[in-house]
């Protein structure tokens, strides 16, 4: 079928137990390329594509919305990551 595939990913991804390697990876992608990725580490949105560069410009012009996707490494991905890691350890 013809048509458009759009679609967006965030992971949290950390090996250590104390996760402070934790990291937010955010990924727009439209028909299976990826134009835009934001990484908490590197505190910015980067281009992958023409298009993804515009929007990565104007995504890092905005400072407290940088700060506020920065803060969902502690508010979401390490607390989401505690819930889950000791629902395992339970287990075993």
């Amino acid at each position: 079928a013809d048509g458009f595939y759009e679609y967006s990913m965030g992971q949290c991804v950390y090996s250590t137990s104390d996760y402070s390697d934790m990291v937010l990876l955010l990924s727009y992608s439209f028909n299976k390329v990826v134009h835009l990725q934001f990484n908490s580490t590197v505190g910015k949105f980067v281009g992958y594509t023409e298009e993804g560069v515009k929007y990565a410009e104007n995504f890092n012009k905005d400072q407290a919305f940088l700060q506020q996707l920065k803060a969902q490494v502690d508010t979401f991905c390490i607390h989401n990551a505690q819930i889950s890691d000791s629902a395992v350890r339970d287990k075993t």
